[in-house]
């Protein structure tokens, strides 16, 4: 049976590759865009996640390659939001030229500069990487991008909301001008329409829409509740419910690992997946979650990009996501490999709009549910400790335990007494577990034209004063205005050209946090102010001295004077 990939007259060891790895005709994307890249044009591709883009562009790359010689550097950068994403691509690309001789690698926070250097130096074809570490390369004269040929945007929207968008045009400028582009993502945004007006040539746009945006075996219900008591309906649910591995998506990092210490401390095995943990750290939770040691994978959107885990049970959207497409990508993750799969909504009554775009988007309406009762709780508990025991007794392992009864007996006790009591220690556990109350979930009260007008003056006599205070604040102090957020100083400013999108770089990449944590930048002739996350000052004062900005290798950083 002939490989449907040759009609792209691909070198013919990467047709026999992607015949290797079970590929024999090409996915939507793969026809629209392989043609066009191959034929050196810039591509917008408007294309969703599992899409089959990362071949798309990823065998024209490796197609020039093969047909070029005497290549020296770098000659393909392919950019992403995430070290997970910048893993999996590169782990893709070098699978698709294993018959070749390519060199691929992957850059990410987190890893050693000496092992980049030295790899870089031996002689790197491919660099998969995130915008950050790639911007802290590039200033360490470790990485040059000059001899690029093709440079491709991955996820362009998910880099647009990290705040990527300037990194991305300072990384473009160390590229040469005469070089193919491709960007992909899910959604254009004006922001993205405007990098590709500016650093794209003439690019031909494709929209690959999606087949099925949902699988038909995932069941999908919604739970009505008050904001403050989503952790008392959430416990409940996964007490009562056939539970396997789950995952739970909230808002951001810090609801992530909250939440996740909150089902620890009531007995649930649970651990956060977010953009605080380094690499090394996110393979082992990871590790753990798939080998069953933890049950509940508490995390954010972007965390979870490039997550391939086939026997997941549950999904479950403890904060409902603004995009309904992220919605998609999150109960995607359930009900695979011809599964069974579940995904369960806590949606507050102020979500009920956002709800309707998520069934209007998918064409699909969600089921409501009500909330197990306290009794329902109760009972499923009794039911449990009954299965354990049967299972127990029809075992008939307890040689041990049988003698203990035997002697409580002889001793005067009661054997049913015995077994209860023994009931009751077993049962010890459940009081870190207590069914919290549930209240009725309150309707939204419409408001009167008077209220309105009366909440819309408040919200501008607010506004008037907030801007103020900030014009006041910005100009005078040195201490931060946002709740949770540390200000420091920085000793180079606006005569030293640095930029806003510099600063984030380097500093999250040699403190090693995430750049979309950092806060305001105000920057002045010779020094500027930056505000990171109390959390975070430790990590990012210990490396002060080693921070490079342009000519000046040592710049320090340390708390603003009031």
């Amino acid at each position: 049976m002939t490989n449907e990939f040759s009609r792209f007259n691909l070198d013919p060891k990467l047709v026999q590759a992607v015949d290797q790895l079970g590929y024999t005709s090409p996915m939507d994307v793969q026809v629209q865009v392989i043609p066009l890249m191959l034929a050196g044009e810039d591509v917008i591709a408007q294309s969703q996640t599992g899409s089959g883009k990362t071949a798309a562009f990823a065998l024209p790359i490796l197609q020039n390659l093969a047909t070029q010689e005497n290549l020296r550097g770098v000659q393909a950068l392919i950019l992403t939001p995430t070290r997970e994403l910048a893993i999996q691509v590169a782990d893709a690309v070098s699978q698709y030229g294993s018959l070749l001789d390519v060199e691929v690698m992957p850059v990410y926070g987190g890893q050693h500069y000496g092992t980049s250097k030295r790899r870089i130096k031996k002689g790197v074809d491919v660099i998969v990487g995130t915008p950050g570490r790639l911007q802290d390369l590039i200033r360490q004269d470790i990485l040059d991008l000059s001899g690029v040929h093709t440079v491709v945007l991955d996820e362009a929207d998910e880099m647009l909301s990290m705040g990527f968008i300037e990194d991305i045009e300072n990384i473009l400028g160390e590229t040469p001008t005469k070089r193919q582009t491709s960007l992909f993502s899910a959604t254009l945004p004006k922001p993205i329409r405007r990098l590709a007006d500016k650093y794209m040539i003439a690019p031909q746009s494709i929209i690959i829409k999606g087949k099925q945006l949902t699988v038909a075996t995932i069941e999908q219900r919604y739970y009505l509740v008050n904001e403050k008591e989503k952790l008392a309906a959430l416990t409940r649910l996964i007490e009562v419910e056939d539970i396997g591995a789950t995952l739970i998506f909230t808002r951001t990092r810090l609801d992530s690992g909250r939440l996740a210490n909150e089902l620890v401390q009531r007995g649930f095995s649970a651990e956060a997946l977010n953009g605080d943990l380094a690499q090394d750290a996110r393979i082992r939770v990871l590790n753990r979650f798939r080998t069953g040691q933890i049950r509940f994978l508490v995390a954010t959107d972007v965390a979870a990009r490039g997550l391939d885990i086939d026997d997941i049970s549950h999904v479950f959207n403890y904060d409902l996501p603004t995009d309904p497409e992220a919605y998609v990508h999150r109960i995607g993750r359930t009900g695979r490999a011809g599964k069974d799969g579940i995904a369960i909504s806590l949606i507050t009554p102020d979500e009920k709009s956002r709800l309707n775009r998520i069934e209007k988007y998918t064409r699909q309406q969600l089921i409501t549910a009500e909330l197990p009762t306290e009794s329902d709780v109760y009972k499923h508990r009794e039911n449990h400790l009954i299965d354990r025991m049967t299972i127990w007794l029809e075992r008939d392992r307890s040689k041990r335990e049988q003698v203990i009864v035997e002697e409580l007996v002889a001793a005067g006790h009661d054997p049913v007494k015995v077994a209860a009591a023994a009931l009751k220690i077993v049962r010890e556990g459940e009081k870190q577990r207590p069914v919290e109350k549930i209240s009725e979930v309150r309707p939204i009260r419409s408001k009167s034209r008077r209220d309105k007008r009366k909440t819309e003056q408040r919200k501008g006599r607010r506004s008037i004063s907030r801007k103020h205070k900030m014009h006041q604040f910005d100009k005078e102090s040195g201490i931060s205005h946002e709740e949770g957020m540390v200000r420091l100083s920085l000793a180079h400013g606006r005569v030293h050209g640095v930029s806003p999108g510099e600063i984030v770089g380097t500093i999250a990449s040699r403190a090693n946090i995430p750049g979309y944590t950092i806060g305001k930048i105000l920057i002045h002739d010779r020094h500027t102010f930056v505000d990171v996350p109390e959390e975070y000052v430790s990590r990012v004062l210990g490396q002060t001295g080693a921070y490079k900005f342009r000519e000046n290798p040592h710049v320090t950083i340390e708390r603003a004077k009031v």
